[in-house]
């Protein structure tokens, strides 16, 4: 089945550029040229990836962003002409999977939408033990589906996140870098700063604490990096 990807960017030349490349990978297309047709192309598609405007005549893409992330994990890759690292972590901090800064290769945005959508629809099976619990099932991780509950509501996971949550609950009170993180969980594909990393654990945070001022699951380890303390069930 083709994966359905939804392109929403008010540039035509470069949506005919960007669809031509993706119908040629084999995935099935769809395109808007403003936000608001963006969002009711999403909600009448399903897509299985968003490619997405940050700069858009009528939304802007923080917005149709954190639309979109109230009620689905779907990947978002997000487009933006700024350059500067900032404006790059805010979109990762409302939710965003990845970027690109334009000008960009079409080959290189086929190989991040390869890339993300690898990680996502990954299955992970070890010791054909699917389920890991912590602290009285407040925090459920279900690596056969693919979902994490806390307090038994199913939260929004993007892939990134997931696989950084993965990472740390196989490895409890280990302490990891920001670049061991990109490496373990990641993979050599991934292509950020080490502070999107920080965007990363910020959002978890949100999800998994219950206050994040004084996290119980996801801690700073000063001057060195992360690590997820909590006791399995």
């Amino acid at each position: 089945m083709e994966e359905k990807i939804l392109v929403i960017d008010d540039e035509h030349g470069l949506l005919e550029v960007v669809e031509a490349y993706l119908k040629k990978d084999g995935y099935e297309v769809f395109t808007a040229d403003n936000g608001k047709e963006g969002l009711s192309l999403y909600k009448n598609i399903a897509p299985d990836f968003i490619i997405l405007d940050l700069m858009l005549p009528d939304l802007s893409g923080e917005k149709i962003c954190e639309i979109i992330r109230e009620e689905s994990d779907v990947p978002i890759l997000m487009l933006t002409a700024k350059s500067m690292e900032d404006d790059k972590i805010s979109g990762l901090a409302l939710g965003a999977d990845d970027y690109l800064t334009k000008p960009f290769s079409p080959r290189e945005l086929v190989m991040r939408v390869k890339a993300i959508l690898r990680r996502t629809y990954k299955k992970t099976n070890i010791n054909n033990d699917n389920i890991i619990s912590f602290n009285n099932k407040d925090i459920i991780i279900d690596k056969e589906e693919h979902i994490v509950k806390k307090a038994g509501e199913v939260l929004n996971i993007t892939p990134n996140e997931y696989e950084i949550l993965l990472l740390f609950v196989r490895n409890p009170n280990k302490v990891f870098t920001r670049s061991q993180i990109i490496d373990a969980a990641l993979g050599y594909e991934f292509v950020g700063y080490d502070r999107t990393i920080d965007a990363h654990i910020k959002n978890l945070r949100k999800k998994l604490e219950d206050n994040i001022k004084k996290p119980g699951y996801l801690l700073t380890v000063y001057g060195v990096g992360y690590k997820f303390k909590g006791k399995q069930d």
